[in-house]
């Protein structure tokens, strides 16, 4: 069909040259061949090289399609490789987690079976003992005079850093046999008997040694040291506390004096007098056992109170919208997140006590507490034996204090 085209064309174009006088007509019908035939043969040349380019193409597909279908194939196998893997790691999982649980089942079935035991001991025991606590109070006294008073230390850290910045001191005291009396044990008995100011001023006189120890390595670090609001209340134990406080007051910086927010809030006029005559020598208080956020702090500046602690979690309980807050010159009605601020404006600063886990820690972070404190940060632990010794007042200290423990 082209071939006619061409020919046709080729034709028409001699006849032209013809009837126009161009060309004779032998030599116009020779260029109308020529012409005819070359178009026919460039369309040949032309086609030929069209159909080789989409063959190469074509080759080109087919090439590709396969690698496609080479690689779905191993996404597909490695599809199952894996969900075989992920089941083979779930059972394993399964079985390692069932015989764990096993294992603490038949701990705390051990465990209960001890605590079992020891209960039984403790009710046993508790059952033999004197009910008047003659014993124990045999067992201070004999403590008091061989001079078996030991102090404990508890760090206090500053947060988030962690670092100890203060430590507070606690009263142990030991029996013949080297067994730690515990203050649960012996401080009603004590106070029965009047003998709250002697541990308080064997307290006082190994804190003051220890403070002196730890202000010639760091003057930032403090003690906080427990006094009993019935030696504040003592005008006798008060008399030769005083002194010796005045004579020690370059360490006033460093040396706090802890009481109950039960006690503080209890305190008659003889105690707030002489609490008023420590803050004349420069010394600071703290109170513990604080049950909510519910304090007036005029009146806990006023009084000399630089520290405020409360239980992390109960802590944590009351720095929720709705919870307690304190009296100030501003409104009560604050977010929790500016309460410790608030403290720091009346110069008191707050620390969550009896922290035991990282968890409440991260909480507690979360509204900028000054400080923490609890077996978290680290336990109670006794000055070194060397220490002790050294600390430990001089022989005539107990006669001099209290003649009744003797």
């Amino acid at each position: 069909m082209l071939a006619l085209v061409y020919l046709t064309a080729s034709a028409v174009g001699a006849v032209a040259l013809q009837a126009y006088g161009i060309f004779p007509p032998v030599v116009a019908g020779l260029i109308g061949a020529v012409a005819g035939l070359s178009a026919l043969q460039l369309h040949t040349l032309l086609a030929r090289s069209s159909s080789n380019g989409i063959e190469d193409e074509l080759v080109k597909v087919k090439q590709e399609i396969r690698k496609l279908t080479s690689r779905l194939a191993q996404a597909e196998q490695s599809s199952v490789d894996l969900k075989e893997s992920f089941e083979r790691e779930v059972t394993a999982r399964r079985e390692s987690i069932v015989q764990e649980m096993r294992g603490l089942e038949g701990m705390i079935q051990n465990l209960s079976k001890k605590f079992e035991t020891r209960l039984q001991t403790v009710r046993t025991a508790s059952t033999d003992a004197p009910v008047d606590g003659a014993s124990i109070l045999d067992a201070v006294k004999e403590a008091l005079r061989e001079n078996r008073v030991d102090l404990h230390l508890q760090p206090i850290v500053n947060l988030p850093q962690r670092r100890t910045c203060f430590y507070e001191g606690f009263t142990r005291l030991r029996r013949a046999d080297g067994k730690v009396i515990m203050p649960t044990e012996f401080l009603a008995a004590a106070e029965r008997a009047n003998l709250l100011s002697v541990i308080d001023n064997m307290l006082l006189f190994r804190c003051v040694q220890i403070v002196r120890r730890l202000s010639e390595r760091d003057r930032r670090i403090g003690v906080f040291c427990n006094i009993a609001m019935s030696s504040l209340e003592d005008n006798q134990f008060f008399s030769s506390f005083l002194d010796l406080m005045r004579e020690n007051r370059d360490l006033a910086h460093a040396m706090i004096f802890e009481i109950s927010v039960r006690s503080f809030r209890q305190r008659s006029d003889v105690a707030s007098t002489n609490m008023a005559r420590l803050r004349e020598l420069g010394f600071r208080f703290s109170l513990d056992k604080g049950d909510g956020l519910n304090f007036d702090l005029p009146e806990l500046q006023a009084a000399g109170v630089k520290f405020l602690k409360i239980n992390g979690e109960r802590l944590l309980e009351e720095l929720t919208p709705g919870g307690e807050r304190p009296i100030s010159a501003i409104t009560r009605d604050i977010s929790p997140e500016d309460v410790p601020a608030l403290f720091v404006r009346y110069g008191i600063d707050l620390i969550a006590e009896k922290v035991e886990n990282e968890k409440s820690v991260i909480e507690i972070l979360e509204f900028e507490i000054p400080y923490g404190q609890g077996h978290v940060f680290g336990a109670p632990r006794p000055i070194k034996g060397s220490l002790q010794d050294e600390t430990a007042p001089p022989p005539d200290f107990l006669r001099r204090v209290s003649p009744a423990a003797m």
